[in-house]
């Protein structure tokens, strides 16, 4: 029974691994891509949200048109004062039709929010590399339970925004578990904090707290390549 829950938690890890492959990967090379762009910009003087924007909508598309998963939004999120005329800009394209995000005025106001309270923005920024947050209500985009990959974006070493992504939780089931419950044990998906991003168990739904139930006493598994855990049993 123990070697089979090890090589079961071993496929399970390799396979949220794969499957977050390609989203890290594409938001690594258009924050490379981004940053020089980025840099040639402001050398040739002020950079304005307009200007960020047309940057950005080929590198948004490009996370858009991923076939290994299903994105539902994809953009640019800037650091404090990187533009002029403007504190901090979301550049953000999603949904079927792939439009631009417009914030709702009366709902967010933009120019006060500061994006380094949110872990997809304030993780890549401390540690330099792409991380994965989530499950949470992504109340600036999408209202539903998402997943938000995100690499950071440097100028010249300086960290001036982070190139992201959303995935719906929805969509990452429809993706994940049909793989992981072919494995024939019970998988729970766990983020770094401890809440379940997703479960082949029923008793076990997006966002419970692992701590205090019965899953905190089972090994976990590291996927590679992302702060998240495999619980087997």
């Amino acid at each position: 029974m123990v070697t089979t829950t090890h090589s079961t938690a071993t496929r399970a890890t390799e396979i949220v691994s794969e499957y977050f492959r390609a989203p890290i990967s594409v938001l690594e090379e258009s924050a490379q891509v981004l940053g020089g762009q980025l840099a040639a910009a402001k050398g040739s003087g002020a950079l304005t949200a307009a200007q960020l924007d047309l940057l950005v909508e080929p590198h948004a598309h490009a996370a858009l048109a991923l076939v290994e998963a299903r994105v539902y939004g994809a953009g640019f999120i800037a650091a404090v004062d990187l533009l002029t005329g403007a504190r901090n800009h979301l550049s953000w394209w999603q949904g079927d039709d792939r439009g631009k995000l417009v914030l709702a005025a009366q709902s967010v106001n933009k120019e006060f929010i500061d994006y380094s309270d949110f872990e997809w923005f304030r993780v890549p920024m401390m540690t330099g590399a792409p991380h994965v947050a989530g499950p949470h209500v992504d109340y600036l985009c999408s209202d539903e339970y998402t997943v938000t990959v995100a690499a950071p974006v440097h100028i010249d070493g300086d960290f001036v925004g982070v190139a992201g992504l959303d995935m719906l939780i929805d969509s990452v089931e429809r993706q994940l578990l049909p793989r992981l419950s072919a494995l024939g044990e019970p998988v729970t998906l766990i983020n770094g904090v401890g809440r379940v991003v997703l479960s082949t168990d029923a008793a076990h739904t997006t966002g419970d707290a692992v701590r205090g139930g019965r899953l905190a006493e089972l090994e976990r598994a590291r996927c590679a390549g992302v702060e998240l855990d495999i619980i087997v049993g």
